[in-house]
């Protein structure tokens, strides 16, 4: 019997150093597309995106090349400034739509690679996730590292998915610059090993509403990126605008209108999880401490979280908010989202102090 016991700690301990290894190679491998998909927004040729709902033919533009040729796989070069009618301000966006009938990005055969890369840094972060869950025979996400290291394989899934499903590989380099300092962050001061969880995590719900948080979360993250881009991409048209010439990553950033609709596509993804999220701790802090809300600064914040990403929804519902006013209002509901997972947990003390 001790034997037995002795060999199955054995064997958690083998799990638990995989997992250690496994950290290491996967911010090597997230750090490698980075620098793979930078490479390729500052050198790449800007090349029509193929045609699709979120990537729509803008019908009877000036040059409007037929859909089918967009539909294939078109490497016209559209590294110069297109020409511009915008006056600037809100009313940009429609200008540019004109000025950009066919929606473009930077392209090359590095970001291929840095997809290919940024895959398999993926499977090694699923993998870190899966082992350490082994080695502690419990739920891989019971303490702020553990969070980090999942909130981040999800926006690395998110950025995949838009990758291949939307034609957005041009938000690598914004999406994985913050998912290898965080790594870097979890690895560097945040590490704890393997171990059990704290008597208050003993619960069914943790796979339910911290899986919700941490799902939810990766895809904010990529509508951040997205949001941040399209400030970037929208005060490089408004210089275009004003006759100015653009050069670097910047002059290569796709169309504001696209990046505007990314953004919003993802926090539609996002919104109703996080909703769950906050639902369901609300029972389980009713199972756990018998009431449902405490005004705890976790509560608090998520809440906070949740108004502003719900005012950047109804606004572009009912207000017609688009572009410059949404993507602020998603930039602030991020910054919020960042806080309440950094901010709370070191700068309050509460019951959801499990840092």
């Amino acid at each position: 019997m001790v034997y037995q016991l002795a060999a199955e700690a054995a064997v958690d301990q083998d799990l638990a150093s995989l997992s250690d290894h496994l950290i290491i190679a996967m911010i090597v491998a997230y750090a490698a597309a980075l620098f793979l998909f930078a490479l390729e927004a500052a050198y790449g040729r800007r090349t029509a995106l193929k045609n699709n709902r979120l990537v729509p033919l803008a019908a009877g533009a000036p040059g409007a090349a037929a859909p089918a040729a967009v539909g294939g796989s078109s490497t016209v070069d559209l590294d110069a400034d297109p020409p511009s009618g915008a006056s600037g301000g809100d009313g940009l966006e429609v200008s540019v739509r004109d000025s950009e009938p066919r929606a473009s990005a930077s392209r090359s055969v590095l970001g291929t690679v840095a997809l290919v890369v940024s895959v398999a840094g993926f499977l090694l972060n699923l993998g870190q996730i899966v082992t350490r869950g082994l080695a502690a025979d419990r739920w891989p996400w019971g303490n702020m590292f553990e969070f980090v290291v999942a909130i981040c394989l999800c926006a690395v899934a998110a950025f995949l998915y838009a990758a291949f499903r939307y034609q957005a590989r041009y938000l690598g380099t914004f999406v994985l610059l913050p998912v290898v300092l965080l790594l870097g962050i979890a690895a560097r001061w945040l590490y704890s090993e393997a171990g059990p969880l704290v008597p208050a995590l003993h619960s069914y719900w943790i796979a339910i509403h911290v899986s919700a948080a941490i799902v939810a979360t990766g895809a904010f993250m990529v509508s951040g990126a997205a949001a941040i881009t399209y400030l970037v991409a929208h005060r490089t048209e408004v210089k275009r605008a004003a006759g100015e010439r653009v050069a670097g990553i910047a002059a290569k950033l796709p169309s504001p209108e696209l990046l505007d609709r990314v953004s919003h596509r993802f926090v539609v993804i996002a919104f109703p999880l996080w909703t769950f999220a906050i639902i369901a701790g609300a029972v389980w802090a009713d199972e756990a401490w018998g009431r449902f809300w405490g005004w705890d600064p976790k509560e608090v914040w998520s809440f906070i979280t949740w108004v502003v990403y719900a005012a950047y929804l109804h606004s572009r519902a009912t207000a017609g908010w688009k572009g410059t006013r949404s993507a602020w209002i998603g930039v602030i509901g991020f910054a919020c989202l960042m806080f309440n997972f950094f901010g709370v947990n070191y700068m309050f003390s509460g019951l959801h102090s499990y840092a």
